[in-house]
């Protein structure tokens, strides 16, 4: 089977668990779970529960403690798609080709389906407790519910979008140490929440969920320099949106920061030495390594 093949089965595999968790549609809050479920089902990647999975299969784990998490984090990431869209955020009408839930189901609404996903993600990565038997399983998920906390609040990804928007003001005055905290926070914590937790709940040492958050850092950095990359170099036809918005919108990028070549070769290095730290390990992941060097040498 070819890797494009074995890709979409896994993302199959995923939202198929992601289904198993969705809040049913009915009662008097019926309208904000349908939001909420139009937001989560419009497609994507699956990136991050696809991380999780895959790097919990490398620590040799087994069994359904990881797949709450697994819908977890892609509830949290769609509700920050949520709020990003907002006309007091980003403001915009499409996502993935479909209109944003807050076209469709008004501003309001969008708010409470946004609150309603992280809330919902939580009452979710909550049920991996079900799946505990022995103290060391029920620390294990006391364990990843902490990073999971962590990573999407105030000393992760909201943190990161805090100082994204805070930069959007300051023009050509934003430092790398600054660009490098956004992208850190905004980007790469999501990730490192989902292989820290895989790799917490299949049973892997401190030390070797150290390294993985090291690993998720450089995934992180790297996809998000490779997306300000394409914004110059990629055609519309490819990527599917107009590029050149960075430049349009004065923004500052990995790209106007360091310049074109230092921003690839950082790409290169970046997702040498993430690939060097998978492969590392005792097991190898051959999937997971062959997903990162997609997902930073990719093209859209």
């Amino acid at each position: 089977m070819n890797s494009n093949g074995k890709l979409e089965d896994k993302v199959k595999e995923v939202e198929q668990i992601i289904g198993k968790y969705l809040p049913e549609e009915k009662g008097y809050q019926k309208t904000v779970i349908q939001a909420m479920n139009y937001s989560i089902l419009a497609g994507g990647k699956r990136l991050r529960p696809m991380l999780l999975q895959e790097t919990y299969r490398m620590f040799q784990g087994t069994g359904e403690v990881a797949e709450p998490f697994m819908a977890a984090i892609e509830m949290v990431h769609t509700y920050s798609l949520v709020h990003d869209d907002l006309p007091c955020m980003d403001n915009d009408e499409y996502r993935r080709g479909k209109k944003t839930t807050h076209v469709v189901y008004g501003e309001g609404m969008a708010v409470l389906a946004g609150d309603g996903l992280l809330n919902f993600a939580f009452e979710t990565a909550v049920k991996a407790f079900s799946f505990a038997e022995e103290k060391e399983e029920f620390d294990r998920i006391a364990k990843a519910l902490s990073v999971f906390g962590q990573k999407a609040g105030i000393y992760g990804m909201i943190g990161g979008q805090t100082a994204d928007i805070e930069a959007e003001d300051m023009g050509d005055g934003v430092t790398e140490e600054q660009l490098l905290f956004i992208h850190e926070h905004k980007t790469a914590a999501l990730i490192q929440s989902a292989m820290m937790i895989g790799a917490i709940l299949a049973g892997a040492s401190k030390e070797e969920v150290g390294r993985i958050e090291k690993c998720a850092y450089n995934i992180g950095i790297a996809f998000q320099i490779q997306d300000d990359i394409l914004d110059v170099t990629g055609s519309l036809t490819t990527l599917g949106k107009q590029t050149g918005s960075d430049e349009k919108n004065k923004k500052t990028t990995y790209v106007t920061l360091k310049g074109m070549e230092q921003a690839v070769e950082d790409v290169r290095a970046l997702s040498a030495e993430a690939i060097e730290i998978l492969s590392s390990f005792k097991e190898r992941n051959e999937f997971l390594e062959g997903l990162v060097k997609r997902l930073i040498t990719r093209e859209k």
